[in-house]
C-alpha cells in the first residue's frame, strides 16, 4: 500500500501545479479589468466584458470538453487544455500591440476554453490517483492550491502591471492628441 501511495505523489504534485495555474489565470481577470480599461480606453461596462468573455467559454465548452476527454483520455486532455490556454495567451501579443479590445476578449475566451477542458480533465483525474476513500481529501488539497494562486495572482500582477496605473490614467486624461496617448500607453 505504501508503494502505491509513493507512486501517486508525482502525479498529484503535477495536478496540484495545474490547479495552481488555473487558479492564477482565473483570478488574473480581475486584475486585467483596470489595465484594459486604461489601455483600450473603455467604459466600466465594457471592461466588465473581460470576465464575461472568460467565463462564457465554460458554458459553451463544458459538454464538448467531456466529449474530447472520452476520445483523448484525462492526461492528453490536460495537455490539450494547456495548449489551448497557451494559444489564448499568444493572442494577447497582437491584441496588446494593436490595443484591440475585441482581440483581448478573443484571447480570454480561448483561455477560458482551455481552462474548461483542463478542469474537466484534472478534477476526476485527481480523484482516481489513489483510494476512493481519500478522493475528497485530494480534491480539497487541489482546491487549496487553486485558492493560494487566487490570493497571489492579484497581488503579483497588480504590483507588476498596475504599478503607477492611477498616475498613467491622470496623464492620459490630460493628453489631448492621440499620438501623445499612444506614447504613454
Amino acid at each position: 500500500m505504501r508503494n502505491n501511495a509513493t507512486k501517486a505523489i508525482p502525479p498529484l504534485a503535477i495536478i496540484g501545479a495545474l490547479f495552481f495555474i488555473f487558479g492564477f489565470i482565473t483570478w488574473l481577470n480581475g486584475t486585467l479589468i483596470p489595465f484594459l480599461k486604461i489601455a483600450c480606453e473603455l467604459t466600466y461596462s465594457q471592461a466588465l466584458l473581460v470576465t464575461f468573455a472568460f467565463y462564457i467559454a465554460y458554458v459553451f465548452l463544458a459538454i464538448p470538453s467531456s466529449l474530447i476527454l472520452q476520445k483523448t483520455g484525462f492526461k492528453n486532455g490536460m495537455a490539450l487544455g494547456l495548449v489551448v490556454m497557451a494559444v489564448g495567451a499568444v493572442v494577447f501579443v497582437p491584441a496588446a500591440q494593436a490595443r484591440s479590445f475585441p482581440l483581448f476578449l478573443t484571447g480570454l475566451f480561448i483561455q477560458g476554453a482551455g481552462l474548461a477542458l483542463l478542469q474537466t480533465a484534472s478534477n476526476p483525474y485527481a480523484s482516481i490517483l489513489g483510494p476512493i476513500e481519500s478522493a475528497a481529501q485530494r480534491i480539497s488539497i487541489m482546491g487549496i492550491c487553486n485558492k493560494i494562486a487566487g490570493a497571489l495572482s492579484p497581488v503579483i500582477i497588480g504590483a507588476v502591471v498596475l504599478k503607477g496605473a492611477a498616475e498613467l490614467e491622470n496623464q492620459l486624461a490630460g493628453t489631448i492628441s492621440q499620438s501623445g496617448k499612444d506614447l504613454l500607453l
